[in-house]
């Protein structure tokens, strides 16, 4: 009985020594820290700001930052990320600190669709000397943005610059083979009405198109024949021509249709499917 009333006496003071040995504001970052990981990211902000607030010495302050940054990147606030991971990285104090606050920049663009203003930023990474040792993980940032941007030709250049056999340079290579070209579609269906809908598989409306151009191209050259001017020119303006340059547009319409699933299709097994890092 006296061994386990020591027992305990000593567990008890063992464990007062651990809770009260912390600082208050280790307390509070611990706490905000709980809330991230449990992906409480608006609470967790508000906790971090808390303890920003009575960090006098800016001891937290990168750590505190950093975090706001990505729990508003969490919630879809991007803006409000990039204020904070630009406080992060003016605080930042060592080369890894540095390092991986530009990348939380970078990713955020990305997601924000600010393409441009992330390949800009990872343009002046790739000509700083310091990070010649992670050229692949620029190239495979550089290769999530073009993805981004639709331009998956330009992935999948990236990410074979790490590896030929890398997995998403034959996803891009495949989004690439399989996507049409808006181009051919709109020029086939300029020379052959509807050709261009056959072409992305719209095969009813490019036969419809085929035979309503045939149809009024008929009646158009037949009014000429006859010497009945006027109904020619009313029927190859308001008519003929109507459904030509609408055959144009359509081929477009469709190409772009199908490209934008294509490219949503790929989209949504990166999401859902695959397993390295993402923005």
């Amino acid at each position: 009985m006296k061994f386990s009333i020591k027992y305990c006496f000593c567990a008890v003071y063992l464990f007062s020594n651990i809770i009260f040995s912390q600082t208050p504001l280790e307390v509070q970052f611990r706490y905000a820290e709980k809330l991230f990981n449990e992906e409480k990211y608006f609470d967790a902000v508000t906790e971090f700001k808390r303890l920003l607030f009575f960090d006098e010495d800016s001891i937290y302050i990168f750590k505190a930052n950093l975090q706001i940054g990505l729990s508003y990147k969490m919630g879809g606030k991007y803006s409000e990320a990039l204020q904070y991971f630009t406080l992060a990285e003016i605080s930042s104090e060592t080369h890894g600190e540095l390092y991986s606050t530009k990348i939380e920049i970078i990713k955020t663009n990305i997601l924000a669709g600010r393409t441009s203003w992330a390949l800009r930023l990872i343009g002046q990474l790739e000509k700083n000397n310091q990070y010649d040792d992670k050229k692949d993980e620029l190239n495979y940032w550089k290769g999530w943005a073009y993805i981004f941007n639709d331009e998956w030709e330009k992935a999948a250049e990236s990410f074979g610059r790490i590896s030929p056999d890398h997995e998403l340079k034959k996803l891009a290579d495949d989004v690439v083979k399989q996507k049409y070209s808006v181009t051919f579609a709109k020029i086939s269906s300029f020379i052959i009405p509807g050709a261009g809908q056959i072409y992305t598989g719209n095969y009813i409306s490019g036969f419809v198109s085929l035979g309503w151009n045939i149809l009024w191209g008929y009646l158009t050259i037949n009014s000429f024949v006859k010497e009945r001017y006027f109904d020619g020119i009313m029927t190859g303006n308001f008519l003929w021509l109507r459904f030509y340059s609408g055959n144009i547009q359509n081929a477009e319409k469709f190409a772009v249709k199908k490209n934008l699933e294509i490219s949503n299709t790929a989209l949504e097994y990166l999401q859902n499917e695959y397993k390295g890092g993402k923005p």
